[in-house]
């Protein structure tokens, strides 16, 4: 479960609503497209703009959608309490693992950050994957952070933050926090635009935005990747640059929707407002990449 290509879809919304319908065709598609596992409710997942009431039929939904893929349940909020409620929820849907970011209004200090975990981790019966994205949380784990959390009863891995695109600094970068964490702990790496390198260095598993409507995309870069073909990894991700150049100017929740809004796989403005997603021009660059690469 914690190695491979973990698919991260959309949930997408119709008339500010969980649109069920749209959301378990994305989760049937990434099962039928051989994914190793279906990460809902992450980042890409928009967790932190749903209520509980919410977050439970998504997790229903992606579990009874994803046959025997096994889905990971993001359970992201501010309030420890409701971070085990949601926990609790995740588990009685099925869920195989939960995701864990330590979201923050308040900075929380690294004794506060490792407190959640503590908390969360003593009471749970599947495993959990520590999600670091200072991006999203402004919250930076230190590798001493990582050793203390990865410590604690039933955390299996660590989704780490883009590695950098040099292969000597991505393999250092990797290295540093396989030397902080136990053995069992896998070492999983996000953005998208550096994954062929991320796995390269070491990582073995890539948590996917991509992957999560479009799978048929970089399946043949994963497994390459893993493979230990780097050279037709490299190649792959080379020939994607149009879309990873994408996400860089403008994050890639709002790219990804509008791609799954042309290929009418959700209804149109699917994310939940404030978020707006792309202008009409910049939502005719994302048709033309899509037409381009050949996505769909």
């Amino acid at each position: 479960m914690f190695t491979g290509l973990s698919a991260f879809p959309l949930t997408p919304l119709r008339d500010d609503r969980f649109d069920e319908r749209a959301y378990t065709g994305l989760v049937t598609r990434l099962a039928e497209a051989g994914v190793d596992s279906v990460g809902a409710l992450g980042s890409t997942g928009s967790y932190a703009y749903l209520d509980r009431e919410e977050r439970g039929r998504v997790a229903r939904a992606a579990v009874r959608s994803a046959g025997e893929v096994p889905v990971i349940v993001g359970i992201g909020s501010l309030r420890t309490s409701h971070v085990r409620a949601l926990a609790e929820d995740a588990q009685r849907a099925g869920a195989a693992a939960v995701l864990l970011a330590p979201v923050s209004y308040q900075k929380l200090t690294d004794e506060e950050v490792f407190g959640l975990y503590e908390e969360v981790t003593a009471e749970l019966s599947v495993p959990l994957v520590v999600y670091d994205n200072p991006a999203t949380t402004h919250v930076t784990f230190s590798d001493e952070l990582y050793a203390r959390v990865a410590a604690l009863p039933n955390v299996a891995a660590i989704k780490i933050p883009p590695v950098p695109l040099d292969p000597v600094a991505a393999r250092e970068r990797v290295d540093a926090v396989r030397r902080a964490v136990p053995d069992h702990v896998s070492v999983g790496v996000s953005g998208d635009g550096s994954a062929a390198t991320g796995l390269a260095a070491g990582c073995r598993a890539w948590y996917s935005v991509v992957a999560g409507t479009v799978p048929g995309a970089v399946l043949p870069l994963a497994r390459a990747a893993l493979d230990g073909d780097t050279a037709t990894a490299d190649a792959e991700s080379e020939r994607l640059r149009p879309l990873w150049d994408l996400f860089a100017a403008h994050g890639s929740l709002r790219v990804v929707a509008a791609i799954a809004e042309h290929l009418g796989l959700v209804a149109p403005h699917c994310l939940p407002r404030p978020i707006l997603g792309l202008p009409a021009d910049q939502r005719e660059r994302v048709a033309r990449v899509v037409g381009d690469l050949g996505l769909g």
